[in-house]
């Protein structure tokens, strides 16, 4: 695994043991390369970061700022040692997901990345679909901010908040792009 491109291009980075489960390279590239110009200079959030390639890829990318999300003690330091040797700057948050995204000041983001567990319950409060249908993400997302997920199955449709632009397949996994809708 390794950052696609920008200033740290190239570089190999970490992933924690046994709790991670980062996007595939070939994944993650087709979709900077379809986020294109949403990129350089947004404010990203990495949920569920594990090693941190998405947000490292933004950064990398141009993002002006990314804040990585992950309740694992090993993930964060693994993010925080990615950092380091890719001589980015980024906020690490060891955390539960949810909890952070319930006190996310109001539009702080306008790119948010999502790479959950794939065995993460439905009755999680993190869970995607919760996620989505819940108020806490889409307050804390620009209008027109967007939201990228990786998923085990076809994603959810979007709702009041969230239009679904598209979604692709990729082996066993889904890719949905979500943007934000103007307040209802």
């Amino acid at each position: 695994m390794r950052v696609i491109a920008g200033s740290a291009g190239g570089l190999r980075l970490d992933c924690p043991d046994g709790i991670a489960r980062p996007m595939m390279d070939r994944v993650r590239g087709a979709v900077f390369s379809s986020l294109g110009e949403a990129v350089p200079g947004a404010r990203v959030l990495d949920l569920f970061s594990g090693s941190g390639a998405l947000g490292l890829e933004a950064l990398s990318r141009g993002a002006a700022s990314c804040v990585f999300v992950d309740r694992h003690r090993k993930a964060v330091e693994t993010i925080r040692g990615n950092l380091v040797r890719a001589k980015l700057q980024g906020t690490v948050r060891g955390q539960d997901v949810a909890a952070f995204v319930a006190r996310v000041e109001p539009g702080a983001f306008d790119l948010v990345f999502a790479d959950p567990p794939f065995a993460l319950e439905t009755s999680d409060h993190a869970h995607p679909a919760s996620l989505l249908a819940g108020p806490d993400l889409a307050r804390g997302v620009a209008p027109g901010g967007l939201f990228v997920i990786e998923l085990p199955a076809e994603p959810p449709p979007g709702n009041a908040a969230w239009a679904l632009l598209r979604s692709r397949r990729y082996g066993q996994a889904w890719v949905a792009y979500y943007r934000r809708t103007p307040e209802v």
